[in-house]
């Protein structure tokens, strides 16, 4: 499956979580994994708290102290920043799958995190059965 995810802003984390799991429930499986695959250089995936709004602002304002928007970068397109925070936080997750259920802690939630926005992306969502 395909998600696309259309951000707003230059740096953003949305949270994907009821897509994968309406992803699951499409491919009716009860136990395996759902591997969440974001192909972009510049865009990533992660799974952190989703009970505080303010750990996602958190996150981005510390990415943005070690990694700057405006920093000494050679990258002639000017989103370097992007590229190495893209990097640090992973094109990738994989979920365990539980009787139809993504095993996530209470707090978890999965997020498309854009870091050279706004733009319209893809997530590729794989449901592996097991």
């Amino acid at each position: 499956m395909i998600l696309q995810v259309t951000t707003t802003r230059e740096q953003q984390f949305i949270e994907i979580t009821k897509d994968i799991q309406m992803a699951l429930q499409e491919e009716q499986v009860q136990d395996g994994f759902a591997l969440v695959y974001v192909p972009h250089t510049t865009a990533a995936v992660t799974i952190n708290e989703n009970g505080d709004p303010d750990v996602v602002r958190d996150i981005i304002h510390s990415l943005n102290q070690v990694f700057p928007v405006d920093g000494d970068y050679h990258h002639y397109e000017g989103n370097s920043h992007a590229h190495i925070k893209a990097s640090l936080m992973g094109s990738s997750c994989m979920i365990p799958v539980e009787d139809g259920a993504l095993q996530l802690g209470t707090w978890q939630g999965v997020y498309f995190c854009e870091f050279d926005g706004p733009r319209r992306r893809k997530v590729q969502i794989k449901i592996i059965k097991s």
